[in-house]
């Protein structure tokens, strides 16, 4: 069967785009992933390009999981494709080279209580008033720093009272208590793996040499952490497909 034959003239066009930057912008239910996915089939059916050199990214593990069912539709055959959330393929780069920025390779991964109870620590070390600074609020204050890939010393820095530069304090400090559990919490893993490739160029250049092909679903959701580590990965080959729905 011929791919093109179950899409409407813009998806073919989509589809079908040669080498280079592609931005695909489309509402609710026009079948956004569904470009991606035939535009995955049409590179490895048309275009010659081999499986493990497409990656493609999605926000949830459900929505992950959903494109991968519809990939397996296409290419019943093919199952070397890396389908995944951010998070889950930053962790796998991470766990094969988190060494060089000084943790071991088995670290461990803070949920949402893990971060409560260490901010909570880090809070009673520095004699700081829960009522004032509740965890929960720095907490947010801390993600939205690694979100911007801002470190404790640029906050410190940036700060414009003594609010913000106490919290930026207790960042410093739960970043340190962090390292030395061996342990990222989820912003982390993002931020991380930017750190990695900025400060370790041979392996962003074995990431870039390995995926020619990236493509990013829901890209209206992206921070500038992710936005920072896509620009990065495609920088080589250039050939980076995005989908989103400029309404949200």
């Amino acid at each position: 069967m011929n791919l093109l034959d179950d899409l409407n003239l813009q998806q073919k066009k989509a589809v079908t785009h040669p080498a280079g930057p592609l931005l695909v912008l489309a509402g609710a239910g026009s079948g956004k992933t569904r470009v991606l996915t035939y535009r995955i089939a049409y590179l490895i059916n048309n275009q010659g390009i081999k499986p493990k050199s497409i990656l493609a990214i999605t926000f949830t593990n459900k929505a992950a999981q959903e494109m991968k069912d519809r990939i397996k539709q296409l290419l019943p055959s093919v199952d070397d494709i890396l389908v995944s959330t951010f998070h889950s393929a930053c962790v796998r780069f991470l766990r094969v080279d988190i060494d060089k920025l000084g943790y071991n390779r088995n670290f461990i991964i803070f949920d949402t209580q893990d971060q409560q109870v260490l901010v909570k620590e880090c809070l009673r070390t520095l004699n700081i008033d829960e009522k004032k600074f509740a965890p929960a609020v720095v907490l947010s204050y801390i993600g939205r720093a690694k979100d911007k890939l801002l470190e404790p010393a640029k906050c410190l820095d940036g700060a414009k009272d003594i609010r913000e530069k106490t919290m930026a304090t207790v960042y410093e400090l739960y970043q340190k208590r962090l390292k030395e559990n061996n342990a990222l919490d989820f912003d982390d893993i993002i931020m991380k793996t930017v750190k990695l490739f900025k400060e370790f160029p041979a392996v962003l250049s074995y990431y870039q040499n390995r995926f020619s092909h990236i493509l990013v679903d829901e890209y209206q959701d992206t921070n500038l952490a992710q936005y920072e580590l896509v620009r990065m990965m495609a920088a080589k080959h250039r050939n980076l497909c995005v989908v989103g729905d400029d309404d949200q």
